[in-house]
């Protein structure tokens, strides 16, 4: 149990860009599914805007136009190269792992709220050996897209807390946006998909440029 010394009992973490260092083997996937079905090419930048969002809303920020149907060829298309075709490494940035332990041993609760499917999560908790940090965790296809609020408030929720007592942990501004829209503090972290000055817009408590320097700044910060 986290002492009453602290000032959050819960901390949430996105997993693209803040756990896991997927970036080149999400826009691989996507440039794929992109060329298979024949679509007009999206570049890299273009591709990395989008990631934190659901898959379908992530597709449609990069294809306004796009029907319901194409929207959904190009999602099952995309899930096809991630799941199974794609074999780009996507591994735990520097220090994931220690972190996580000494934020377990320290009594704080962890969650994941992410952009990815949940076949998607659950591979990379599997093959990380992450699932046992994380007893809850919310997919975009399981509630609302970030930045809707509606995928942090369950996790809320299912703790039994108030939103006081939680910290979102991002790298993209959605996470913010969503943090700030369930009345949540946000940690930036700056080594993930959107730079800093664009993080720091969203107005977050702080933020961190390594994933190890998020045990001493919760510290700092209690």
């Amino acid at each position: 149990m986290v002492t009453e010394m602290k000032k959050y009992s819960l901390l949430v973490f996105d997993w693209d860009g803040t756990l896991m260092d997927s970036k080149t083997q999400i826009i691989n996937c996507m440039q794929s599914a992109i060329r298979e079905l024949g679509e007009e090419p999206r570049n890299a930048q273009q591709i990395s805007n989008i990631i934190g969002l659901g898959l379908e809303e992530a597709i449609i920020s990069l294809y306004p136009l796009m029907d319901g149907k194409r929207v959904q060829n190009m999602a099952q298309t995309y899930r096809e190269f991630y799941l199974f075709k794609d074999k780009t490494p996507s591994p735990l940035f520097p220090g994931v792992s220690e972190m996580l332990s000494s934020l377990r041993e320290q009594g704080y609760d962890l969650a994941v709220a992410t952009g990815k499917s949940r076949r998607g999560l659950d591979k990379g908790l599997q093959e990380t050996g992450l699932h046992t940090y994380f007893p809850i965790t919310r997919c975009a296809d399981e509630t609302r897209s970030k930045p809707h609020p509606q995928m942090l408030e369950e996790i809320l929720t299912d703790h039994n807390i108030d939103a006081a007592e939680a910290l979102m942990i991002g790298d993209s501004e959605y996470d913010l946006q969503m943090a700030q829209n369930a009345r949540v503090d946000a940690l930036a972290v700056s080594y993930g998909v959107h730079d800093l000055i664009r993080l720091l817009k969203q107005d977050p408590v702080g933020f961190v440029d390594r994933a190890e320097q998020i045990p001493q700044w919760l510290e700092d910060h209690a």
